[in-house]
């Protein structure tokens, strides 16, 4: 049963992907950094969210679970033609698993997190509805604090 659980959670993602992963998480940006203060320890609706997850061929920046839900955070390079292709086709193919993708630029999680953590607690909102997903066992309300500097 917990095996099936996980293949559901990874989406069939072979054992080189996790390695992969993992470096990621060693080496996460700055932007992902300060996104991930706001969702790890289940901050937002009490939701676990993962970072730098495996989903099939895919790492995604942040993922959660229950709701589908994926968060990218996007540098200077999404801004490339070549690469907006990529992401609208990754999105593509995420959302063939029934995921749902928002993304957020380096800039906008550096420079304005509280917006970032008030918009993600919409969306998570709005997929909890969407997917009829019970919020008892979450804390409800998003317990976003912003860190001191």
């Amino acid at each position: 049963m917990e095996r099936l659980k996980e293949r559901k959670m990874f989406y069939g993602a072979k054992p080189h992907i996790f390695l992969y992963a993992k470096k990621l998480r060693e080496n996460m940006t700055g932007a992902e950094l300060k996104l991930w203060e706001t969702l790890k320890k289940n901050k937002i609706s009490g939701l676990r969210f993962r970072a730098q997850h495996p989903i099939d061929i895919f790492i995604v920046d942040f993922y959660c679970h229950p709701l589908k839900l994926v968060i990218e955070v996007d540098g200077g390079i999404h801004l490339s033609k070549e690469h907006k292709e990529y992401d609208c086709s990754r999105t593509e193919e995420l959302e063939k698993f029934g995921i749902k993708v928002i993304r957020f630029a380096n800039d906008r999680v550096m420079n304005h997190i509280e917006d970032v953590a008030n918009e993600i607690q919409k969306v998570v909102n709005s997929r909890m509805n969407e997917l009829k997903v019970p919020s008892s066992g979450f804390r409800g309300k998003m317990q976003f604090n912003q860190p001191k500097t």
